[in-house]
């Protein structure tokens, strides 16, 4: 296992470089700025940074205020928070205004863990993939976490990133995403069989699933659907025409995720080859150990794997 690094601390960090290089960016938290990792932000900028307290949907319009003003709003707390508790303010002050506003939200998936329920926010991204504006970015690793946390700030419009709580390993090194583009998901690998789609902390698996795929004689594609929205039709397209199965994998409700926007795409272009999600199946899960979670929900390596040779 390679160097492990939280992107929590990634995105607070990059914060306070953005707020060195441009004094319209500030930042606002529901209380919660030392999990989010944006007290790096308020101790450089204390006059910057707006504590809104437990009341997420007044920091939703306050925020949206600041970017009718020409401020740069970056919104913290954890996803079930924003968008969970906050969908209307996303809705009508941020997504229908069509406001420069940063939604970067953290604690995403089951892999909470002990948290619980209450706090496993499994249904964001099909919460926010159906607004209009909205552009939608999933980090895998700790690189391109940097690496959207800039594109956020350089780009205008309504924006959503997620990440979990857990450190995540490298994948990539910054040369490689160099030119990155909104509009394109990363291809990681080709393959001829088999396309694994997978987003967040999921890649990681997948490219791990991946290796044991190829010893299994399987040429496995690998593609990292880290721009959820705008989505990314070109590459879908290009991947059905090569491979005669493909499974996608998230730390998400299979329903309206990045499951649901690669059904839609194959079922409008008529694919005749193999499709299954992986996924939060629909259900509400549980507390318990991060790792203990994957496991009971499959959506480990060996389960991957597992999937996979069933596919093809």
């Amino acid at each position: 296992m390679g160097k492990l690094i939280n992107p929590r601390d990634v995105y607070g960090d990059t914060l306070v470089e953005l707020g060195e290089i441009n004094p319209d960016i500030v930042a606002l938290d529901a209380d919660l700025s030392k999990s989010t990792k944006t007290c790096k932000f308020c101790y450089r900028f204390p006059n910057r940074f707006f504590n809104m307290g437990i009341a997420e949907a007044n920091m939703v319009s306050v925020a949206a205020g600041l970017a009718s003003c020409g401020k740069i709003p970056f919104v913290s707390t954890f996803a079930v928070f924003v968008p969970g508790r906050t969908y209307d303010q996303i809705r009508m002050s941020v997504a229908y205004s069509d406001m420069n506003v940063k939604l970067f939200s953290t604690h995403a998936g089951v892999s909470v863990g002990k948290d619980g329920v209450s706090h496993q926010m499994l249904e964001d991204l099909a919460l926010m993939r159906v607004l209009p504006n909205m552009k939608i970015f999933i980090p895998s690793d700790p690189v391109i976490t940097k690496k959207i946390v800039y594109l956020m700030a350089e780009n205008k419009g309504p924006m959503y990133s997620r990440v979990g709580r857990e450190p995540m390993e490298i994948i990539y090194d910054e040369k490689e995403l160099e030119d990155l583009k909104i509009k394109r998901m990363l291809h990681i690998k080709d393959g001829d069989d088999l396309a694994l789609i997978a987003c967040g902390t999921m890649v990681k698996n997948a490219i791990e699933a991946g290796k044991e795929l190829e010893k299994k004689g399987i040429s496995t594609g690998i593609v990292d659907a880290w721009n959820l929205k705008p989505f990314d039709n070109h590459t879908i397209d290009k991947i059905a025409k090569k491979v005669n199965a493909i499974l996608t994998i998230e730390e998400h409700s299979v329903i309206g995720g990045l499951g649901g926007a690669v059904a839609e795409r194959l079922s409008e272009t008529g694919y005749k080859g193999r499709f299954i999600r992986m996924g939060i199946n629909d259900m509400f899960c549980e507390s318990g150990d991060p790792r203990d979670l994957l496991e009971k929900y499959g959506l480990t390596i060996k389960h991957i794997v597992n999937q996979a040779e069933k596919m093809v």
